[in-house]
């Protein structure tokens, strides 16, 4: 899940092909839908992104009570609108009737605080709980923006490579060479520098015991002299999440695929290429695609179906982008690492996001 941020945005305005009462406007590459003549290319509003929850008075002033999503439905988002995406809210709330939102774009000022505006956070089901302990040491995992809110990550031609996005929930593991240690986490406990105590009942360590994770981290930090090894992949299957890709994470067929590595060299930690360092030793993720970036070829290839079943049996969820070659990125402060969600994956029925 990428970062919570409510910022002033300078708008373009479209035409909405099949309503003459609505346009569309843009942000990035998002399109949220909006009144006719409400706003203007060139003006700017504040954008609400997706996965934001809004306090209720707010939802009132919006005229939005009873649309939006989740039990309170308070939550926003992605819709259909008259046959068009809709990604988000923009609008000018009267908290901000004396802010210059111009400049507020300009100064990329935040208002989500201001606006009581907070992040959605998944329910943690009982399987993906459990008791927990600090790790200060943990190789934790980051979050992912979306190159439609942040299009300048990657630059027109560079070359990257994607990788399938699957819909399931992540899992860390931390491999310490000097005393041969493992620390299990999910994202979110990762996040807050805890692991979870080894029980197999719990769904992360029943993935990297069944699929020989620590062994293959313990084998590629000898390879690469490393102090640490953090090896990240994605646990999939029913009971996990809605798009099960034909695993089952109830039994033993439970799924499991690696996304990313990274490693502890010489006081440095380093991202480095999973598919080369651990291919024939662990699942991956498909590799979907490798050349040069174009914004409009990634969104096609966020797409379709998925690969992992064999038969095509749920729509994709997106593409996770990353360069050729790793390196720094001043739009993210971080890694150049990116994501694209494929909206049929946003808009179909029943889904869940558990994390």
């Amino acid at each position: 899940m990428s970062t919570l941020r409510v910022t002033a945005e300078v708008l373009t305005v479209h035409e909405h092909p099949n309503a003459d009462a609505l346009e569309l406007a843009q942000v990035g590459l998002y399109r949220a839908v909006v009144a006719k003549g409400t706003y203007r290319t060139g003006e700017s509003a504040v954008y609400i992104p997706e996965q934001a929850v809004l306090p209720a008075e707010l939802i009132e002033e919006l005229g939005l009570t009873g649309r939006l999503a989740g039990g309170n439905r308070d939550r926003v988002k992605a819709v259909r609108l008259r046959g068009e995406l809709s990604q988000g809210i923009v609008c000018r709330p009267r908290a901000l009737a004396d802010v210059d939102l111009t400049a507020a774009a300009a100064a990329d000022t935040d208002f989500a605080e201001l606006l009581g505006i907070t992040k959605w956070v998944p329910p943690v089901p009982p399987m993906m709980d459990g008791d927990v302990e600090a790790a200060p040491d943990l190789l934790p995992w980051v979050d992912i923006e979306n190159i439609q809110r942040y299009p300048k990550i990657f630059e027109d031609g560079e070359p990257v490579v994607l990788t399938e996005k699957l819909h399931g929930s992540a899992c860390l593991l931390t491999y310490f060479a000097d005393d041969g240690r493992v620390q299990v986490s999910s994202k979110g406990f990762g996040a807050r520098r805890l692991a979870l105590k080894e029980d197999a009942r719990n769904l992360y360590w029943r993935a990297v015991t069944g699929h020989g994770v620590a062994a293959a981290a313990a084998r590629l930090a000898d390879r690469l002299g490393a102090r640490r090894v953090g090896v990240f992949g994605e646990v999939y299957g029913a009971g996990v999440q809605d798009l099960t890709y034909g695993a089952d994470g109830r039994r033993d067929t439970l799924g499991y695929a690696v996304f990313d590595v990274s490693a502890e060299i010489d006081g440095t930690v380093h991202w480095l290429d999973a598919q080369s360092l651990l291919e024939g030793e662990l699942p991956l993720v498909p590799r979907l695609y490798e050349g040069p970036y174009d914004a409009g070829h990634v969104l096609e290839v966020a797409s379709g179906r998925e690969t992992v079943s064999g038969d095509a049996l749920h729509v994709r969820e997106g593409v996770v982008i990353r360069p050729g070659v790793e390196r720094y990125s001043s739009v993210t402060g971080g890694r150049a690492i990116a994501k694209a969600v494929s909206p049929a994956y946003l808009t179909r029925r029943g889904g869940t996001e558990y994390e």
